[in-house]
């Protein structure tokens, strides 16, 4: 049995002793989060453990489901903030149930409420979206005074909740260890311990494709400064040496996340950290970018998606191509690393706009700031995207998928699907090799090129390496949206 098996083995065994103060067994389980240790189990366990209950922590990204906690468990409930880790929660549900078929079943996060019809035919009682630890609360509270829901079926906890809460502080016991997860590859060679912590939700813009934005609808809400530095302590304390703020986006209250990163250096001055923030925020704000660096701000991931104009205002990014070539002339002369992101196949790419997106990033010397994989990102459009707004988008989608969580669609001319394809295929073959950035990006390259004719036809060179530089750092699971 393994160190991890034998804790929640003794957690079990401590329960059905009556070791537990209210006499009632939470299971929290997370899928996927991006190969972080879950703030999704450790911000609610705070909670739930706050209220007497007995919580046990599964993340099924490093460990196999546990047998034993799933039968003593009242309630199970699966956090499921992204697209990723909805599916493989949904595959989950069968085996939960057979284990325990009597165990409340819920699914709280970003992608549960507007999935909700689909979780419920799998069997959830509850469903819980955006601010949901005060709902994971009442829900424990009614469960273990034996209420039932209304006649009616209807929960009665709010299926989205935008609720100001004042946050406790994540209690990450019994989540496996902080060296277990991504960690940070350094410049100049050498890797750090991750720790992972969110200082806000929500955020103030309406991306089309955004999936926050069907949920918080152009809000956001800040985790206390105090709780969210308290938290980076503990994990200090566990071995982090770098810290992922996992905010949508860093500068939706750039006031509170100045002063974290301050107090952060004041603390831990050997301790590095990112952040997420828009194109837009950072041309607003670049004079925020010294003190970023100042702090210890290793790099910074934003969600640039497109490089084509026309793309970009269809999603409502807020930014333009100039704008983005602007924000890397500003880091540079800053000193600090630009991550991007991008949706580089939508249905409006071309042949022509993708060369075009890879010759930028050569040009702008991006090659090893962008993980391959962002190479090879198709458009999803979820449940209630706002996507669907515009009438190309509707006309253009088949039925839902309530399987694949998403619209299914084909792109108009199909040597651009079948270029997604080759891509996505070299991508991963070249990250499984441990090929380094530009040598996959120079596939990808020749790939884009040999699909214009369909004849096989040496690719024009890739540019020299830019200005002589330190390898960019980079976490080891790449982030993608």
């Amino acid at each position: 049995m393994t160190q991890i098996h034998q804790h929640m083995a003794a957690q079990v065994e401590e329960r059905s002793s009556g070791g537990s103060a209210g006499g009632f067994n939470v299971l929290l389980i997370s899928t996927y989060e991006l190969g972080r240790q879950p703030f999704g189990l450790a911000s609610p366990a705070a909670w739930l453990r706050h209220a007497g209950a007995s919580v046990t922590c599964l993340d099924l990204a490093v460990d196999p489901l546990h047998e034993a906690a799933v039968r003593a468990a009242d309630l199970v409930a699966f956090y499921v903030p992204m697209h990723t880790a909805t599916r493989l929660a949904a595959r989950a549900v069968q085996p939960v149930k057979a284990l325990n078929p009597s165990a409340h079943l819920c699914f709280y996060g970003l992608y549960a409420p507007v999935n909700e019809a689909y979780l419920r035919s799998l069997g959830a009682g509850t469903i819980l979206g955006g601010e949901f630890e005060e709902g994971l609360g009442r829900l424990v509270d009614r469960l273990r005074a034996g209420r039932a829901a209304p006649g009616n079926g209807r929960q009665p906890e709010p299926t989205v909740s935008l609720a100001k809460q004042r946050f406790l502080v994540p209690d990450r016991r019994g989540l496996p260890a902080l060296a277990r997860y991504a960690r940070v590859r350094m410049p100049g060679g050498g890797e750090r311990t991750v720790g992972y912590t969110e200082a806000s939700r929500g955020c103030r813009h309406l991306c089309r494709h955004c999936p926050i934005v069907p949920v918080y609808e152009g809000e956001f809400r800040i985790v206390q400064r105090d709780v969210v530095l308290e938290d980076i302590r503990r994990q200090v304390a566990g071995g982090a040496e770098h810290i992922t703020f996992g905010d949508p986006d860093f500068f939706n209250g750039p006031g509170h996340a100045l002063a974290l990163v301050r107090a952060l250096h004041e603390e831990f001055p050997h301790v590095t950290y990112d952040v997420t923030i828009k194109i837009e925020h950072l041309l607003e704000n670049a004079d925020l970018l010294p003190p970023l660096r100042d702090t210890g701000c290793l790099f910074v991931t934003s969600a640039v998606e497109s490089v084509d104009d026309r793309v970009l205002a269809i999603l409502d990014k807020g930014h333009t191509r100039a704008d983005f070539i602007e924000v890397v002339r500003l880091f540079r002369a800053a000193g600090l690393v630009l991550n991007p992101t991008f949706v580089a196949f939508t249905p409006w790419i071309s042949l022509e706009g993708y060369q075009n997106l890879l010759a930028l990033l050569a040009e702008l010397d991006l090659i090893d700031h962008v993980a391959p994989i962002q190479l090879a990102i198709r458009l999803l459009i979820p449940a209630g995207s706002r996507l669907l707004e515009v009438q190309e988008v509707r006309e253009m989608v088949g039925p839902f998928d309530e399987a694949a969580l998403s619209y299914p669609w084909r792109h108009p001319d199909p040597r651009v699907d079948r270029l997604f394809e080759d891509v996505h295929v070299l991508v991963q073959a070249g990250e499984a090799r441990g090929d380094s950035r530009r040598e996959i990006f120079s596939r990808v390259w020749l790939a884009a090129v040999q699909a214009g004719d369909g004849r096989r036809r040496g690719a024009p060179s890739l540019p020299p390496e830019g200005r002589p530089r330190t390898s960019i750092p980079y976490l080891t699971e790449p982030w993608y949206c």
